[in-house]
């Protein structure tokens, strides 16, 4: 941060299933980009979010969902493609967009929460990334280790865009605002 003259940044680690640096009320604004699909337990990653960020503040999630499996069952293929996606890059597991949205109702402190799939907005993005990378010739040249792990991930995203596509995935988009009168 200072080196890029911004000194009221600070970057650090911090477990997001804890939080034990920030107190209660700290953040006007908690946005969370790709990282619920990280988390083991997602209701206390939503607690916590919902813990630190100020009354009237706003929250905002873009996470890698499921589809909500109340409206349709997971087949075979579904249960399938679902596992291969958590182990590849060591997922424990999605829940639904519609999930992330009860999860933050749920704390009780949340008012206008809302969830969209941002899948169609977002989707087309990842196959031009993924060949920027791997049609990049100095891969071969500088690192060929890395460039045939660049491979491998750049099949596992195929599989990713593929289960977007046909709706087994979504790119949940979650925000609400606290309530003014929250007591925790």
């Amino acid at each position: 941060a200072v080196e890029q003259e911004t000194p009221n940044a600070i970057f650090m680690v911090e477990d997001a299933l804890e939080m034990p640096s920030f107190a209660d009320n700290t953040f006007d604004i908690v946005w969370a980009c790709e990282s619920g699909e990280h988390m083991p337990d997602k209701k206390k990653y939503i607690e916590q979010m919902m813990r630190v960020l100020k009354p009237g503040g706003k929250f905002v999630m873009a996470t890698w969902c499921q589809r909500d499996d109340r409206e349709v069952s997971f087949d075979k293929r579904d249960k399938r493609d679902l596992q291969y996606l958590y182990d590849e890059w060591s997922h424990p597991y999605f829940i639904s967009k519609e999930a992330y949205k009860e999860l933050v109702e749920g704390t009780g402190l949340m008012e206008g929460a809302k969830a969209e799939d941002w899948a169609k907005e977002t989707v087309s993005s990842w196959r031009h990334t993924i060949w920027l990378g791997v049609k990049d010739p100095r891969g071969w040249i500088f690192r060929p280790r890395y460039y045939m792990r660049a491979i491998r991930e750049a099949y596992c995203l195929e599989r990713y865009h593929r289960a977007f596509k046909r709706g087994l995935m979504e790119y949940g988009m979650v925000a609400a605002t606290k309530k003014k009168t929250a007591i925790e």
